[in-house]
């Protein structure tokens, strides 16, 4: 057993105190990580808003940590990665299959990089996506990892059908930062106001035009 799998990802029941797999860690609903040191969140939202997908960022790349309904007796990640071995390979990448820590990582290799992981858990799977470039991807991989093997899962009572992402909830101080930048792209959208006097006399003239005067 490798130093990676002795520590998790952790189910949070496996906390006797929920309130503890907070500490230290970025609460995003179904799944608790910790946050690399320089990393940054990169936010992807679908067109209703929803958050599709959370990218932690880093000086060396970027990866993802997502959490999924699973079976509880567990083997979804190996159906999951021949799925995404054969999809990588329809794309022309490079498709390598390794030995990680938590069994098997698929690997595609073309303009960059980018490496699935995946962890079966009781009723969940978590899969770790990282995407960097050929010379950075070492130590993409190592921060990856890091944080995976501190993540929590709060899986939650509710019948999911398998495969079915569980819900991500943003912190509030993220979501305000979202509504702010919103705003602002919104704003710089608009036209220029014109001058009340220009528009002032602009509607005089119209009013004249149509009234004959």
């Amino acid at each position: 057993m490798t130093a990676f799998e002795e520590e998790g990802p952790f189910d949070i029941e496996d906390f006797d105190d929920p309130a503890d797999a907070e500490v230290a860690r970025l609460d995003l609903g179904s799944v608790l990580i910790p946050m690399p040191e320089g990393g940054q969140l990169q936010v992807e939202l679908t067109a209703t808003g929803v958050p599709n997908a959370i990218w932690v960022v880093t000086p060396n790349g970027r990866f993802t940590i997502a959490a999924y309904a699973a079976p509880k007796t567990g083997g979804l990640w190996r159906e999951v990665a021949a799925e995404l071995a054969e999809s990588l390979g329809n794309d022309a990448a490079e498709v390598v299959n390794e030995d990680g820590p938590w069994g098997q990582e698929v690997v595609g290799v073309a303009g960059s990089v980018v490496r699935f992981i995946g962890v079966d858990g009781y009723r969940w799977m978590i899969r770790c996506v990282v995407n960097g470039s050929h010379e950075t991807i070492e130590a993409l991989d190592q921060e990856a990892r890091t944080a995976l093997a501190d993540t929590v899962v709060r899986r939650g009572e509710t019948p999911l059908p398998v495969r079915t992402p569980l819900p991500v909830q943003l912190p509030e101080a993220l979501v305000e930062q979202l509504r702010e930048a919103a705003a602002a792209q919104q704003a710089e959208a608009l036209p220029p106001e014109e001058p009340a006097a220009r528009r002032t006399a602009e509607e005089s003239q119209q009013m004249r035009t149509t009234t004959g005067g």
